[in-house]
């Protein structure tokens, strides 16, 4: 059973990976990119890590996605047709259609070698015994703190500087304007009395009378 889960997980997961990069329609690139999370929660919960399982789930394909929706919907472009290499309008030219080709060769031969040369190995085997609390928050949040805090930091940094982005992007598309109907007041409005007859609190007590308004009108 777990044997079949494996292989259900890993085509979810990259078919969700090829969705990301193949579907044009942002909307669904999301809806792709939350399968791809499900599945590798899957993973997780055969590799008997069950905390970071429920954590890629409520976090990831939850939280994360709620904000890359609120991105897709600020950013826009929904029925643009973006593709690599077309700044301008143009087609990718075969420079950049090769570039693109040999990367991908490159990372694919690399994941060959690593699963012929080591994964294989474990096949007839358990793997590596677990050791006590392994995938328990305890554990976890040690290892945050103290091997991986520097990429725990530098992956929230990138999510904050993501969502900069989206902003800045959106504003150049005409997405966000600049004051949107929003009115401003000075700091300095914040500590002036109100005027007479604004109907306070202060005025129904009898604290504020109109005597400030007939000498301004006097001058």
């Amino acid at each position: 059973m777990s044997t079949i889960l494996f292989f259900l997980a890993a085509i979810g997961a990259i078919a969700g990976a090829i969705g990301v990069i193949a579907i044009e329609n942002p909307f669904y690139t999301v809806l792709a990119l939350v399968s791809h999370l499900i599945s590798l929660a899957l993973l997780f919960l055969l590799l008997s890590a069950e905390f970071i399982a429920a954590a890629q789930v409520i976090v990831y394909a939850g939280a994360v996605m709620v904000l890359y929706t609120f991105v897709v919907s600020y950013v826009g472009g929904q029925d643009a047709q973006p593709r690599i290499g077309e700044p301008l309008g143009r087609p990718p030219g075969r420079a950049m259609t090769l570039a693109a080709w040999g990367c991908g060769g490159a990372l694919m031969l690399e994941l060959c070698v690593a699963v012929l040369g080591s994964a294989l190995k474990g096949l007839d085997t358990r793997g590596a015994a677990l050791p006590t609390g392994f995938g328990q928050p305890g554990q976890i949040g040690d290892l945050l703190l103290t091997n991986f805090l520097a990429p725990f930091e530098i992956a929230s940094y990138l999510l904050l500087v993501a969502a900069v982005g989206a902003v800045v992007l959106a504003r150049r598309r005409g997405g966000i304007g600049d004051d949107d109907g929003i009115p401003t007041i000075a700091a300095i409005e914040i500590f002036r009395p109100p005027p007479p007859g604004t109907g306070t609190m202060a005025e129904a007590a009898g604290r504020i009378h109109a005597t400030p308004a007939r000498e301004e009108t006097s001058a």
